[in-house]
C-alpha cells in the first residue's frame, strides 16, 4: 500500500505514504513525537526519542490537532 487517504478520510485524495503520517510504510520507520530543541545549520537537536544515539531522523512534521 503506497497510497493512502490522509487522516483516514476517504474524502481526501490518495496521497503517497511518504508525504503523509501513515503508519503503512514499506520500511521499518518508527513514529515518535519529539521536541525540536535546537537548530544549527542543517542539523536538528531533538528529544526525547526512543532511538539509539546517532540514529538518523528521516522526516519531521508539525503536530496536527485531532479533528
Amino acid at each position: 500500500m503506497l497510497e493512502v487517504h490522509p487522516r483516514g478520510d476517504p474524502g481526501n485524495p490518495l496521497t503517497g505514504v511518504f508525504a503523509t503520517r501513515s503508519p503503512h510504510r514499506p520500511n521499518p520507520l518508527g513514529l515518535h513525537r519529539v521536541t525540536v530543541r535546537e537548530i544549527s545549520g542543517t542539523r536538528l537537536l531533538i528529544g526525547p526519542i526512543e532511538a539509539l544515539d546517532g540514529t538518523p531522523v528521516v522526516d519531521v512534521k508539525p503536530v496536527l490537532a485531532d479533528a
